[in-house]
Parts: C-alpha cells; structure tokens; sequence
C-alpha cells in the first residue's frame, strides 16, 4: 500500500513564509477546568490547516497547564525539577494530541520532543526540523527546552530563532495587548504596537521577562491576537484582523 503524496510547497499570499504558533494548554481545554476538550483541539487545528494550506512554514508550542503546571506544583510544596519536568511532559501529550488532530485532516505533522522519547516522538535536531519545515510538515516542539527553569514561553522563542521564524504568533482569550486587563475594565485600552521595553517595564504579561529579552535581542516580533476568533489565525496572515504587534 502506498501512502499519500505529501503536498507540494504552494506560494504564499502572506509576507510571512515561516512562524512559530504558541497557544497554552489552558487552551486546548474549552470550557472545562482540566485536560483536553477534543472540540477545541480540532478547532484550532483547523485553523492551523488553514494557514498551511497558503503555502506558511508553521512550527507550534504548546503549552501544558491544562494537564500540569510546573511552578503550581512546586508552590504546592513539590521539588521544583521533578514539577518542571512533569509539566514537559504534560506539554508532549498536548503535542500528539495536536499532531492526531491535524493528520485526521491530512495535515503532515511531526512532533519534536527536547527530552527523549523515541517510541512516540522525534528528538530535537535543528537540521532536521528545518528540513521538515521546508517540506511544509508543520513541527510542533515539545517538552520545553528540556530544562527546569524555563517556561514554554521561551522555548517558543527560543525555536522561534533557531528555525528561522519571522513571527511569532501567539494565541490568547484576547485580541492583542491591553494596558489592563480588559475583562476586569471596561476602559482598558488596546495597543495596535508596543515595544518588547514597555512590555518588560509595564509587565504587560504578553510573555515571561526572559521570552521577551530573547525576542528583542533577536528582532523577533510578537503577534498577540484571540485564538478564540474563528478564522484568526489566518486573517492575521492575510493581512487582515485585530491584533497587536510587539517589535522594538
């Protein structure tokens, strides 16, 4: 039995040809309070498939709060190594999850693990990512950096630099950056662009301190838009949507 051709890189309609999509596990659980709603996660694969389909290079993180979050556990009296450890692999169940979701509709998917784990995901190996990538196979990289210490946030930006990317997209309940929090006040204001400085001093909360230093060391920029809008993602890249820039 042979299997299917893999598609034929497409151009692309975007001024971007290859970013990185970061969503929280928080995300993938609808409107439950824990786990995986298998609802959502379509969804958001959908748009994911969306974006591919105009010829985008797209890595994913994911993070894992909806299964285990590691500073959680370690507040709760935990070790703090064993809990970052096991909130990494909360983040490779999210992955293949994802990676399921997105081959049902016939996406090429592969899932990269920073911790070992051959049986059921690829190991980290920038060369070989990037090849995947240009073979327009969406990546998602899991299991952090495969450090303690470090949040998904930077492990986004980090693999964000190392594959390239010229974005980073990153999926929230809201449409961009806000000066407050715009559930709690009704005049919170939204920026269209804020510098990675004023995200840092005003702790406007877009991504961990150590995130946003190595995205404004590197000239990265941040996309802040709602997951939650249908057709976003792909809006956004078609140059259309509500959003927020972070860039220097």
């Amino acid at each position: 039995m042979t299997s299917s051709p893999e598609p034929k890189p497409q151009p692309t309609g975007t001024k971007y040809k290859r970013v990185l999509l970061k969503i929280s596990g928080e995300a993938l659980m609808g409107d439950q309070g824990f786990g995986l709603h298998p609802p959502t996660v379509q969804r958001i694969a959908n748009e994911v498939k969306s974006v591919s389909e105009m010829g985008v290079e797209i890595c994913m993180v994911i993070g894992g709060g909806n299964i285990f979050r590691g500073l959680a556990g370690s507040a709760q009296g935990m070790e703090r190594t064993t809990a970052d450890y096991m909130g990494m692999l909360a983040t490779v169940m999210n992955a293949l999850a994802m990676q399921s979701a997105l081959e049902g509709l016939g996406v090429f998917t592969r899932v990269i693990s920073a911790i070992r784990m051959d049986e059921v995901a690829e190991p980290y190996i920038r060369r070989r990512a990037v090849r995947h990538l240009e073979k327009k196979r969406v990546c998602i990289f899991a299991a952090g950096t495969g450090n303690p210490y470090f949040t998904t946030d930077t492990a986004a930006t980090l693999r964000a630099n190392e594959m390239a990317c010229e974005a980073i997209f990153k999926g929230t309940k809201v449409d961009g950056v806000y000066d407050k929090d715009p559930v709690k006040f009704d005049d919170a204001k939204r920026y269209d662009t804020v510098s990675y400085d004023d995200v840092l001093a005003k702790r406007l909360g877009v991504m961990d301190a150590s995130a946003i230093a190595l995205a404004r060391d590197n000239m990265l920029p941040i996309i802040v838009f709602s997951l939650d809008e249908p057709g976003g993602f792909r809006g956004i890249l078609a140059g259309e949507g509500t959003y927020t820039t972070v860039q220097g």
